[in-house]
């Protein structure tokens, strides 16, 4: 059904033509029936005067109404098409037209600040990712250039090692040499998946038999610590398509840092959420925490407050989950422990 669109001048002047012109057939039919030449006159200028009416009001309404609709229809039109400097004559106006234009300025205005801040934000963004983009080449080329004569000292250290007799001070010397040349190997080789890093290959599998793998490998340090370490199964944990390589190496990060949060005789809990359209996987530890000043950096590469940590797995898990289309959440109270939530889509990301 088609409904009819009536003007505003229409709808405003026809309740007034109406009373007016039942007034009008009113007076006539009064007129009509007394037959006197008096009332005729009367009923001429009765006439004269409605039309009058009509006319002021219609030029009233459209001086007071009618100009300042069109003018915020056109300067509407120009912000729909991107012209954020636009402002309405009418706001100095004291009466509800002008609060109207008054408010349309300051919507304007506000659409214009927030483009800006979206334009530098933008600009800032696109600055850092080419600077990224930079030390990542740089870092890449670095890591290579650092693994080679990294590997030939750890030969040297082999041969150095088979020389020497069996009590002599340099065999210690050499061990942690060796145990040197492992740490910065390590920093090399996250350096390098941070860099370039490698996309998912995606493949069914099963997240909890994932986080068992993981768990098995965390336990030898765990039980050194004398930290009980557990995983919660869940049978609402449905197999999902994701790179269980890099969800395995997440995993054992988290709960390797967990293990060496807690204190003696410490606990680790791993379990699994589910809903509509993701699964979680929460790695909990009853450790110190992390103070808040700390947490908001803990993400960032480099930032590590262990002494022998690279700062570098953390930073790479959060990749990791983003390539993933998931993402890493962390809780934290000090004297209270730390929980990581590993958040992943049930639906492969679409490429």
């Amino acid at each position: 059904m088609t409904r009819v669109r009536l003007n505003w001048q229409i709808k405003t002047l026809l309740p007034v033509a109406l009373v007016l012109l039942n007034g009008l057939l009113l007076f006539v039919l009064v007129t009509l029936t007394l037959q006197d030449p008096l009332r005729n006159r009367v009923l001429a200028v009765a006439v004269a005067g409605a039309v009058a009416i009509c006319a002021v009001l219609f030029m009233v309404l459209a001086v007071m109404i009618h100009r300042p609709v069109l003018e915020l229809q056109n300067k509407i039109a120009r912000v729909r098409s991107g012209d954020l400097f636009v402002n309405v004559d009418f706001a100095d106006r004291n009466d509800e037209i002008g609060d109207l234009g008054r408010h349309f300025n300051e919507m304007v205005q506000q659409l214009r600040e927030s483009r800006e801040e979206i334009e530098r934000l933008h600009r800032t963004q696109m600055s850092r990712a080419e600077h990224l983009a930079t030390l990542g080449e740089m870092a890449a080329g670095l890591a290579h250039e650092i693994r080679n004569p990294l590997a030939g000292i750890a030969g040297v250290m082999e041969i150095v090692g088979r020389d020497l007799p069996p009590n002599s001070p340099a065999i210690g010397v050499l061990g942690e040499v060796r145990h040197e040349v492992v740490h910065i190997n390590k920093i090399v080789s996250e350096l390098l998946e941070i860099a370039r890093p490698k996309p998912p290959v995606y493949r069914l599998a099963d997240l909890m038999a994932v986080a068992e793998h993981a768990a098995l490998f965390a336990r030898d340090q765990a039980s050194a610590r004398h930290v009980i370490l557990e995983v919660i199964k869940s049978d609402s944990v449905p197999k999902l398509e994701f790179d269980s390589g890099q969800i395995h190496q997440v995993l054992l990060n988290l709960l390797l840092n967990a293990v060496q949060a807690c204190p003696e005789e410490g606990f680790v809990r791993v379990d699994f959420s589910t809903d509509e359209k993701t699964v979680s996987v929460t790695v909990a530890d009853t450790g110190s925490g992390i103070p808040p000043e700390v947490l908001p950096n803990i993400f960032r590469p480099f930032f590590t407050t262990k002494g022998n940590g690279t700062g570098l797995g953390l930073s790479l898990a959060r990749r990791i989950m983003e390539d993933h289309g998931g993402r890493i959440e962390v809780t934290s109270e000090q004297g209270e422990g730390s929980k990581f939530t590993l958040i992943l889509p049930k639906n492969r990301p679409t490429e």
